[in-house]
């Protein structure tokens, strides 16, 4: 069974030029099959976007995580994982 994650960044810390986010989420070491952003910067808007996107690329468990960008550039886990469905 495929596993998808979603990333919901909060906080409103600037990114930086240059920000690199497929970078940034390899980092967290997310152990899933496909991780989409929601962001009001990058990303899906909102959740229900990015999670429609993921059943659709044929994810069965999909869970959603909360992180902020840090020193501009870099993302931390700021609580734990949300299971939406699977």
């Amino acid at each position: 069974m495929k596993t998808g994650a979603i990333i919901y960044v909060t906080g409103g810390e600037k990114i930086v030029d240059g920000f690199n986010l497929q970078e940034a989420v390899k980092k967290l070491k997310i152990t899933a099959d496909r991780v989409e952003v929601v962001s009001s910067r990058i990303g899906h808007y909102n959740v229900m976007d990015a999670w429609w996107m993921l059943l659709v690329k044929g994810m069965k468990n999909i869970f959603c995580i909360t992180a902020e960008v840090t020193n501009g550039s870099e993302l931390r886990i700021t609580d734990h994982k949300l299971r939406l469905c699977g």
